[in-house]
């Protein structure tokens, strides 16, 4: 499960429920903070993801028509190696800043800019919260060198084996070649 804390530990059951209702919420600074884990990244079907635990920080400042949200995260996830397949850590964390602006005819193509329109009374973050982690993933998931499972790395063809390998051509295919 992930939590929720507006002054107190909710417990949550789905990533919809990281919903912040601002409607009644005098101008001002509001604090929440979320722990989020592998059941809220298996609603959003990510299948690299092993285990993870990120803690979130989410401070939203009130005003007439403006929402101002600073989010800052930390934790780790745990997925495989690209190379030996083992299981292994990798740190996340960050700071991102959202706006959000009430109209009911502004558009706007800032990603850090959502308009919402003036009857709106909530907002779900968990998109966000899963976004702001899941671009900090690393394309290749790699151990650091010398860490990989040595049982794996062994079946591993090096760059110089596969060179090896192109520049052993069978001489028949070598005498086609000459024949342009």
């Amino acid at each position: 499960m992930y939590f929720c804390k507006l002054n107190r530990s909710v417990k949550m059951s789905r990533k919809s429920d990281m919903t912040i209702r601002f409607s009644g919420l005098k101008p001002g600074k509001y604090t929440y903070e979320y722990a989020l884990n592998k059941s809220f990244f298996d609603e959003f079907e990510n299948e690299e993801i092993e285990d993870i635990n990120i803690k979130f920080a989410v401070e939203m400042e009130r005003m007439e028509h403006m929402l101002m949200f600073d989010f800052k995260f930390e934790g780790e996830l745990t997925t495989r190696c690209d190379r030996c397949l083992g299981r292994m850590t990798i740190p996340i964390s960050g700071e991102e800043h959202l706006n959000v602006r009430f109209s009911d005819t502004e558009v706007c193509d800032d990603e850090d800019v959502v308009v919402l329109p003036e009857s709106a009374f909530e907002i779900d973050l968990a998109q966000w919260l899963y976004e702001y982690v899941a671009v900090r993933i690393p394309m290749q998931h790699l151990h650091p060198e010398g860490e990989c499972d040595p049982e794996m790395v062994k079946y591993i063809v090096s760059d110089e084996e596969m060179v090896k390998n192109v520049d052993d051509v069978d001489p028949r295919w070598e005498a086609l070649r000459n024949l342009k």
